[in-house]
């Protein structure tokens, strides 16, 4: 049987980057080193480049085929079975053949042929990315490829190409014919449409590198220092992140994971107020904060530490005595056991050795009412059973009577739990040593059987109370737990969703612990300001509430409405680092905004000065200066200069008039202020009043059956007379702008192109700046309130206006307005 072909795919993210090419190349490359290679189908798209690589290789004749009175013509496999070659040269894997079926089914059956394939695909045929392409795009795409077959393939070569070097490709003809170039350009050839498909195909790409490293990786190497802490939840975990950090800053670009354990009850058995804060600790170190259950604390830090290969896992030294480490190795001892190739630090701290931290609930787990009846039973049982058993004396044998005393030793011990049942286990012993153990009504034993079997009374009963006791100690703390983790998550998303995260912290914590008013104090001078309260009557002193929190020197949290348990208070903690954080995050940010805010006004108030002394200065000086000429009775002029005169005179106040007119729209603009009449405007005309000033010097392609648009004319047009007064001034001779429009995704888009110097994509945000003209110092120019101007009035109109490359240079402005309702 023959082994299996090997396949080659030659991934592109659109028409035109050079699959087929690249396909062929190497397929010459191939055949030049002596392979027997033959082209089973490609497909030349008239493209005279990839068409001449075709010479010298041998073409098999495709097959034709007949469907619905048309003829096609498909790959033949069945010929290619017959050649058999080594290599095969298969164009366009995800094509659909006719009648039925996908090129990439038979390229399958040449592959279990043994023969060796090449193949050309386009990212938007995967099936994984293919409703993304066409949201990207507005092209539904039918034909398309598993993602699984393609990925099978031992080889995929990306065949890049920047967006735009395929335009300009295009732009020359070399993709698609003449009549169809500007369509595309124009629509799916669209720089952001070209740069995220580029993204898509990258993405796609990477993650197929990404499954053959974790292939390699897992036996091989790691690829960088992973450093892995384990928290406990107790105070040392502060000592433990700085010193992992520490030992990740050795290796250039390490990763910091820190890890804490849940036991597999669902009980963290740290401390919420820690934990959370170590996790703060941890990011702002750079690293990152997990959380994993695992009834087994070390495996389930050596499965975490693998899963993300790390390279380092840091513990800290055991809190427990000697003692206790010698009856059991502990988590650091078995850790270090188990690690394999991961190096493991045991860092000593302050509670090393120091007895282990016992968090959560203290004392029993049952209610003081439940002890009550337990104690009551065990008091009244005793003397009661006692009677009974003296009543049935010679009828039972003392291991009935000591039957009978466990039965009620476990009845207290399930009612009251651990020292009720103590006292019944006790009681019970003494009373069947006293009254029914030879020799009677007395303190003492004469058979060691009996005295056995008292003795394991006693045990089993206290091991029942005890097992009791622990479970309703687990059940009532893993209520808790629950409880907590709700409150927790039900403050996560009140902080998340509003669009105030300190008052809406502040008020969950009202509800979930019913208080009357929740408030946070900052010291202020000798005495407390308030700085956020919700619910009542605010305290405005820590003395004042029932609970005060201290989050640090100068904050506090003070909970008025009655006082809160302990274990409340280990989550209340926890909810004060977190308020805050969010107090520190509220005033950056209003910082921030003013900062920002203050810059803008300078920076417009600078720009305003600017242009008022040299733009705005200008006009009016030579309007002053002619109207003084005229006035002036030292001079005679004749008719023709009175004219010039007037003339310059006008010029300048139609000058200055246009300059103030576009300061008071964009003062507009800025407060929100702007009039707005949206109507449906046909392109057209709207195209044909803004050319109006140009006759001559611009051209104009709009189809006749573009639908209308939303837009107010008077906006509209000056938008567009702003445009072509930009593409006019900077167009070189004999080659004039041009305004086209084309309808695309529920929009129309009027363009307009010139072949001008162009602008750096470095700067084409600053020209949509007021007061921006990237250099330009004459006065001929204006403020560079133009291009700003015309941004604000087209997103005014719920439109966009974006600059882009014109192919072979130069600036294509691209102004989107939505389509009229019922257009």
């Amino acid at each position: 049987m023959n082994a299996r072909g090997t396949l080659r795919v030659y991934l592109g993210a659109a028409p035109g980057v050079g699959k087929t090419y690249k396909m062929l190349e190497e397929g010459r490359r191939r055949l030049e080193r002596g392979t027997d290679v033959v082209v089973g189908l490609v497909e030349t798209h008239g493209r005279p480049f990839t068409e001449a690589m075709l010479a010298g290789l041998e073409v098999l004749p495709r097959r034709a085929v007949s469907y619905r009175g048309s003829t096609f013509t498909e790959l033949d496999v069945e010929a290619v079975l017959e050649r058999r070659p080594e290599l095969a040269l298969v164009d366009e894997m995800a094509h659909s053949r006719v009648p039925a079926g996908k090129r990439w089914q038979d390229i399958d059956r040449l592959l279990d042929a043994g023969i060796d394939v090449l193949t050309t695909v386009n990212v938007q045929h995967l099936e994984s990315l293919n409703d993304v392409v066409q949201h990207i795009t507005g092209v539904p795409q039918r034909e398309t490829v598993p993602d699984a077959v393609v990925r099978r393939a031992e080889q995929i070569e990306l065949v890049d190409m920047t967006p735009e070097a395929l335009r300009r490709r295009m732009a020359h003809g070399n993709i698609y014919a003449p009549d169809k170039v500007d369509a595309a350009l124009g629509n799916y050839f669209r720089v952001g449409n070209l740069t995220a498909l580029r993204e898509l195909a990258l993405l796609w790409l990477a993650g197929k590198v990404d499954e053959q490293l974790d292939a390699y990786r897992g036996t091989a190497w790691e690829v960088r220092e992973r450093v892995v802490v384990a928290l406990t939840g107790g105070p040392e975990g502060d000592t433990l992140i700085r010193r992992a950090a520490r030992i990740a800053a050795r290796s250039k670009g390490a990763d910091l994971l820190a890890v804490h354990v849940v036991r597999g009850d669902g009980l963290s058995g740290g401390d919420p107020a820690d934990l959370s804060r170590q996790r703060l600790l941890a990011e702002s170190l750079g690293g990152t904060y997990h959380q994993v259950v695992g009834a087994d604390v070390s495996a389930a830090l050596l499965d975490f530490a693998r899963g993300v290969h790390a390279t380092q896992l840091v513990l800290g030294a055991s809190r427990r005595g000697r003692l206790a480490q010698i009856l059991a190795p502990g988590v650091g001892a078995t850790t270090t056991a188990d690690s394999g190739p991961i190096d493991v630090h045991l860092v000593t701290h302050e509670q090393a050795r120091k007895g282990r931290l016992r968090l959560g609930v203290r004392g029993g787990g049952l209610t003081a009412r439940r002890r009550l009846l337990g104690f009551a039973l065990a008091l009244a049982g005793l003397p009661l059973l006692t009677l009974g058993l003296d009543e049935l004396r010679g009828e039972l044998a003392l291991p009935s009577d000591i039957l009978a005393y466990l039965v009620l030793a476990v009845a207290v011990a399930l009612l009251g739990g651990l020292w009720p049942a103590l006292l019944c286990a006790v009681g019970g012993f003494l009373l069947l040593n006293f009254w029914f153990t030879p020799p009677l009504y007395r303190f003492t034993v004469a058979e060691r059987e009996n005295l056995f079997a008292l003795v394991a009374f006693v045990f089993v009963a206290m091991a029942v109370a005890t097992v009791v006791d622990g479970a309703a100690r687990r059940a009532r703390e893993a209520a808790r737990a629950s409880a907590e983790a709700q409150t927790l998550a039900a403050l996560a998303g009140s902080v998340l969703h509003g669009d105030e995260p300190l008052t809406a912290l502040l008020e969950r914590v009202r509800e979930s612990f019913g208080l009357v008013s929740v408030n946070l104090l900052e010291r202020h001078g000798s005495g407390w300001r308030i700085v956020s309260t919700v619910g009542g009557r605010p305290c405005t002193s820590p003395g004042e509430g029932q609970t005060e929190v201290t989050i640090d020197d100068d904050l506090s949290l003070v909970l008025r409405g009655h006082p809160l348990p302990a274990a409340d208070r280990r989550l209340i903690e926890a909810f004060a680092a977190h308020a805050a954080i969010a107090l520190r995050q509220q005033r950056l940010g209003a910082q921030a905004a003013t900062a920002q805010a203050l810059e803008e006004v300078d920076r417009l108030r600078t720009a305003l000065l600017s242009a008022v002394s040299h733009d705005l200065r200008t006009p009016l000086a030579s309007a002053k200066a002619a109207v003084g000429s005229l006035r002036s009775h030292d001079v005679e002029f004749s008719a023709e200069d009175t004219d010039e005169l007037l003339a310059t005179a006008e010029e300048s106040l139609d000058k200055l008039t246009r300059l103030v007119e576009n300061l008071l729209d964009m003062s507009r603009l800025q407060a929100g202020a702007l009039a707005l009449a949206l109507q449906p405007v046909d392109v057209a005309d709207a195209v044909a009043m803004a050319v109006v000033d140009h006759p001559d010097t611009v051209r104009v392609a709009v189809p006749d059956d573009l639908p209308e648009i939303a837009a107010d004319p008077a906006l509209l047009e000056r938008v567009l007379v702003n445009l072509l007064a930009n593409a006019v001034r900077y167009s070189p001779p004999g080659r004039p702008p041009l305004i086209s429009a084309s309808k695309h995704a529920g929009q129309v888009e009027i363009r307009v192109v010139d072949h001008g110097p162009g602008i750096p994509a470095e700067d084409r945000d600053r020209i949509f700046q007021p007061f921006q003209r990237l250099g330009d110092r004459d006065n001929a120019t204006g403020v560079g309130l133009g291009l700003a101007l015309s941004r604000g009035l087209a997103e005014a109109m719920a439109g966009t206006l974006t600059p882009d490359d014109t192919p072979g240079g130069g600036l294509t402005m691209t102004l989107t307005l939505p389509i009229a309702v019922g257009a």
